[in-house]
């Protein structure tokens, strides 16, 4: 058995402001709508209804959800999709109540089309939705229930049915993997037994998936996009979208770094404006790469680019050392994913701001030169003094204190990496053990904290 999750698949290319809330619906709607097109049935569809459950009814409108919707609908993707598509979209549909849907049927859809139920949450995942295609006079043609589980990864009641042996069609054997592991327990043991890195095993598993130049070709374009979010972050200034109407502060921050001498080269100022610069884009609607999430999307790309300016090493070791830091990433991001949760909704933020933390934590730990043992305390170290983290946002938007929040963990991977690099490896809490500690957290916290914004600075915050 094995929880480990494809680095090209646990770093997606997507917009913001949401993973769970904008990304992975859109990737919703759009399979439900080639389902449409593939059964027959696009043809005879009148109109699509959509309800939209638990934390998605609950903050969906602050995070995009029933504009993301709407772009799937016309057959958009994440990775591709103009940002301002979904927007245009919500005004279209708002005007004329229609939607051409994959961009050719047209179908009846107006806004009360898509029903927000906040306390109804299905018992798979409280990111929940329901679409249903009728025809003319009101038939149900087809109607699938999509759970948004994290990081922009989608599960349908179907693909749950199939889980549970009952009569669906199977689904293709999955690819052996050379090093399957399920705890970081077992990861070490593999490295030590066949004398690898972390990165070794990551590289190798990935490998097994696809061919080695698309491996490297696909970590670079998610490098090249993190550099663009940063970029961009860092010369955009005004106000954000919402009703908080926050003010973006990367660009005035940067600025003040480089006119400054005496701070320009000031290590943790310029790690915090990288994490805020992507934080901000996110929060704007920009593309940005989840990293495992949308919301905690500043944190790895922030410590990368860190890693870049202010340690020294070879410029030819560069593309290398940045494919090694996300390999090992995603191998710790995959401990996550598969032992308890990178989503907000099912976890609160410890779930994605300390995942994301914890990842960056061990990936710095590998680059700079740390055994597989000091990669795994870097990784304990970051999530334990992430638990308890809950998930409040003001307004129900991804921007106070998210942004911040990316901005803070940023400074505490690159602290929980170097602790570890003075130790030898050997520890008392385990990462499994804080992990597993991390989903028991998660389980009993209260839902008013776990992105419903019923709770915490979400409801102690005036917003206007």
């Amino acid at each position: 058995m094995s929880c480990y999750t494809s680095a090209l698949e646990l770093f997606s290319i997507g917009v913001g402001p949401s993973s769970s809330h904008t990304v992975g619906p859109m990737r919703a709607a759009r399979d439900f709508a080639l389902q449409l097109e593939a059964a027959g049935l696009l043809p005879g569809t009148a109109a699509v209804r959509v309800h939209l459950y638990g934390s998605l009814g609950a903050t969906g409108i602050g995070h995009g959800t029933p504009a993301a919707i709407l772009a799937g609908l016309a057959g958009a993707s994440p990775e591709t999709v103009d940002p301002s598509l979904p927007a245009l979209l919500a005004a279209h549909i708002a005007a004329e109540g229609t939607l051409e849907v994959l961009g050719r049927h047209p179908v009846a859809l107006s806004p009360s089309d898509i029903v927000l139920e906040p306390r109804t949450v299905l018992p798979r995942h409280s990111n929940a939705m329901r679409m249903t295609a009728v025809t003319a006079g009101g038939k149900v043609l087809a109607e699938e229930t999509f759970y948004s589980i994290g990081g922009g990864f989608v599960e349908t009641e179907s693909s749950l049915a199939a889980t549970a042996g009952m009569d669906v069609t199977p689904a293709a054997p999955a690819k052996v993997l050379p090093y399957p592991y399920q705890y970081s327990s077992e990861l070490l043991a593999i490295c030590a037994a066949e004398k690898l890195s972390i990165s070794d095993v990551a590289w190798a598993n990935e490998c097994a998936l696809r061919q080695a130049d698309e491996v490297r070709e696909g970590l670079d374009a998610i490098w090249r996009t993190m550099q663009e979010c940063v970029d961009a972050g860092l010369k955009t200034g005004g106000i954000l979208p919402g009703v908080l109407h926050a003010r973006r502060r990367a660009a005035a921050i940067a600025d003040r770094l480089e006119q400054d001498a005496a701070v320009r080269e000031t290590s943790l100022e310029w790690l915090q404006a990288f994490a805020i610069a992507v934080n901000e884009e996110n929060a704007a609607g920009g593309r940005v790469v989840t990293a495992p999430t949308n919301g905690a999307a500043g944190i790895i790309p922030a410590v990368m680019h860190y890693f870049f300016r202010f340690i020294p090493q070879e410029e030819q070791r560069k593309a290398d050392n940045m494919r090694r830091y996300l390999l090992v990433a995603a191998a710790i991001g995959s401990l996550y994913k598969g032992n308890a949760s990178i989503s907000g909704a099912e976890a609160g933020c410890q779930g994605e701001v300390g995942s994301a933390c914890s990842m960056a934590a061990g990936a710095l730990c590998e680059v700079l030169g740390g055994t597989p043992e000091q990669v795994e305390n870097a990784a304990e170290i970051a999530m334990e003094h992430n638990l308890g983290l809950t998930c409040d946002p003001v307004a129900g938007l991804v921007q106070l204190p998210c942004i911040e929040r990316n901005a803070i963990a940023a400074g505490k991977a690159v602290a929980s990496a170097r602790m570890a690099l003075y130790g030898d490896g050997q520890h008392l809490v385990s990462l499994d053990t804080v992990i597993e500690t991390m989903r028991q957290t998660g389980r009993d916290m209260s839902s008013k904290y776990k992105e419903t914004s019923e709770g915490g600075l979400a409801v102690n915050v005036i917003e206007c």
